[in-house]
């Protein structure tokens, strides 16, 4: 009885084990999770979740050329995105296999046969080699069997439910005509000169005013108090001996820097026969053709045909006419290793010919930083472990070849070139530093080490005004000198309306802003109450005419053009604050788009193509979110942690 009753006990606690794993997604003493969840009865494995999440992860790293951690998938919503994918796939597959849709075996063998990792070296598909790969996925056949099926069959149901979906054609058209649709406008830009009155010279109480008034302008940036020590190649270059045969070997190592004959920028353009070479050359000679347009005849761009830079040798039977061209021109035709040809030359390259001698010094620098470089590599470990150890930036400075300097660092300053914070990596590091690290070693880009140490942090501040004044003198005639001209152009937009229809009563001109006038600012402008009829009509401005939806006007911000094609109606005059400048646009005419041209017809198929790719996504959507709805969707979240804990 006594044995029973510990068995009894053991099986007991055996049981209470098992569900408590339960509850970690553990089913098995084999390693197994439990499904991640389920949509109808069609379940989904931990296994597949982990693999479409490392896929997801991939495909995120190749997009973006670098790896991202399991912490910061989740956080990106990578595993969201995973977890949607495959709840759609089981959406899908749940309806297949109510509607009993399915492919044959023979469909099945043919994608199988037909992936290029499952053959071998005589490009056959390889059973062997087949089973392996499965293998080293975790898969069984019958299993990647199976979801090939089901993926040819959600493919078809897919495409069942899509298949009727396409752009509407009213959208299309009016989509067409939005895009084509040209304006003639006119345009003026407001400036300085165009004020009634020059702006006033603020008092001292209203520089003072605006400086408090606008802190964030005037506010000197964190200031963080850095001490360093660091080598770099070029102070240790002077120390280098460098042995002259060596640069001798260095100069001829490289000869073809130093030492080229007089070299040609030449197209080659290839003739089936002599007589046609000929033809094309009377052709370019008489003025029917450029060389350009005879290439683009054959297919051909500039690119195809360019030899880049070649020497007389390097053009063979052709490189005589080629090289007694005086100028850039057609020589030919000439034979070539691809038959008869002629030759487009654009530019002479001078030879070039730099004698030992006068390479020497640059060689020698060259050589004695490389050298140096190789010498801050091998010592690098030293300066290391000596701050491992506890040595201070002064010990450093004073034990080995490192030099010491501080500099007070901050963000977005400008960066001296000669100094230390003109390396990345100096920036980096200077950024994330705190009071509690240690010095320790880095390197630059080009062979150097430094170690840094914070002294101090200044946090932002405001600058007395004392030392910022003629900033902000500056600050407040640029505000409002622009202040009036917008004040300025709204009153002639008013006055241009007003001449366009005389039944609209102009609005005086704009007071001075309540802030402006607090600051001591002057009024933009004075009342004018002349009758409508003794007004001056506005200077129109600068004609453009069909201009495009998306063009561009030479020297004028594109938010003008942008502008230009938001206003509704023709005769109405617009004001556009662009760039920290003022411009008056009116709209004079809107043209139609020419929708029956070719340009025109591939615009509405591209229109086309892309309204109806939308419009299948949204319907996918919807009807995946139905299918869910209606078979209903289990989420076992314990199980999708513990697979997120271990995808790395």
């Amino acid at each position: 009885m006594r044995g029973k009753g510990k068995s009894t006990i053991v099986w007991l606690l055996m049981g209470m084990l098992v569900l408590g794993l339960g509850g970690f997604g553990v089913t098995n003493f084999s390693g197994g999770t439990a499904d991640i969840g389920a949509v109808g009865g069609v379940e989904i494995s931990a296994q597949d979740y982990a693999r479409t999440l490392r896929a997801e992860m991939q495909d995120f790293s190749a997009r973006t050329g670098r790896q991202i951690s399991a912490a910061e998938a989740k956080a990106i919503g990578v595993d969201q995105a995973a977890l949607a994918r495959l709840f759609t796939a089981a959406a899908l597959e749940a309806e297949a296999n109510r509607l009993g849709v399915s492919v044959g075996d023979q469909a099945v063998a043919e994608q199988i046969t037909g992936i290029g990792a499952f053959r071998g070296l005589n490009g056959q598909f390889d059973r062997a080699i087949y089973a392996d790969a499965l293998r080293r996925e975790g898969l069984r056949e019958a299993e990647f069997e199976h979801d090939l099926r089901m993926d040819m069959a959600r493919q078809i149901l897919q495409d069942a439910a899509l298949s009727a979906v396409s752009a509407p054609q009213p959208v299309v058209t009016q989509t067409q005509g939005w895009l084509l649709e040209t304006r003639d406008i006119h345009w003026s830009e407001l400036t300085v000169e165009d004020l009634p009155t020059p702006v006033a010279t603020p008092d001292e109480a209203t520089l003072q005013a605006w400086h408090k008034a606008n802190a964030d302008r005037f506010t000197a940036p964190e200031i963080r108090k850095i001490t360093y020590v660091w080598l770099t190649p070029e102070m240790l270059e002077g120390e280098v001996e460098v042995d002259e045969q060596a640069l001798r070997d260095l100069y001829q190592d490289r000869i073809e820097e130093f030492q080229q004959p007089e070299r040609r920028m030449v197209e080659r353009l290839v003739f089936p026969t002599v007589a046609a070479a000929e033809q094309a050359k009377a052709r370019i000679d008489s003025g029917e053709i450029t060389f350009e347009q005879l290439a683009a005849e054959r297919g051909l761009t500039l690119a195809d045909i360019d030899l880049g830079e070649v020497a007389k040798t390097d053009l063979g039977a052709a490189g005589e006419p080629v090289f007694a061209l005086e100028g850039p021109g057609i020589a030919g035709p000439a034979s070539s290793e691809l038959g008869p040809a002629l030759f487009s030359m654009n530019a002479i390259l001078e030879p070039l010919d730099i004698p030992f001698d006068q390479a020497k010094d640059d060689l020698r620098l060259e050589a004695a930083v490389d050298r140096a470089r190789r010498q801050i590599e091998e010592r690098a470990g030293e300066f290391a472990d000596l701050l491992a150890g506890g040595a201070a930036l002064e010990d450093m400075a004073q034990d080995t070849p490192m030099e010491m300097g501080q500099i007070d660092w901050s963000q977005g300053a400008e960066a001296d070139p000669n100094g230390i914070d003109a390396y990345p990596e100096f920036r980096q590091r200077a950024a994330q530093l705190t009071d509690k690290d240690f010095p320790e070693l880095f390197e630059t880009g080009d062979g150097g080490v430094f170690a840094m140490r914070l002294d101090q942090i200044e946090p932002p501040a405001l600058i007395p005004f004392e030392e910022v004044r003629d900033r902000v003198a500056d600050d407040w005639s640029q505000n409002e000198t622009h202040r009036q001209l917008l004040a300025l152009a709204d009153q002639r937009r008013v006055e241009a309306e007003a001449a366009a229809d005389p039944g609209i009563e102009p609005a005086p001109a704009a007071a001075t802003a309540p802030v402006a006038q607090a600051l001591g600012a002057a009024a933009a402008g004075t009342s004018d109450s002349a009758p409508v009829a003794d007004r001056p009509t506005p200077e129109p401005g600068t004609p453009v005419t069909n201009l495009a939806r998306g063009g561009f006007i030479n020297g004028v911000p594109q938010d003008v053009v942008i502008q230009a094609f938001d206003i509704a109606e023709e005769g109405v005059t617009e004001v556009v604050d662009a760039e920290n400048r003022v411009f008056l646009i009116t709209l004079d005419k809107i043209h139609a788009g020419e929708t029956d041209s070719d340009e025109a017809g591939q615009i509405r198929e591209g229109i086309s193509a892309r309204l109806a790719d939308s419009l299948r996504q949204d319907v996918f959507d919807y009807f995946t979110r139905a299918l869910q709805t209606r078979n209903g969707v289990t989420l076992n979240q314990t199980a999708v942690d513990a697979v997120n804990a271990q995808v790395q």
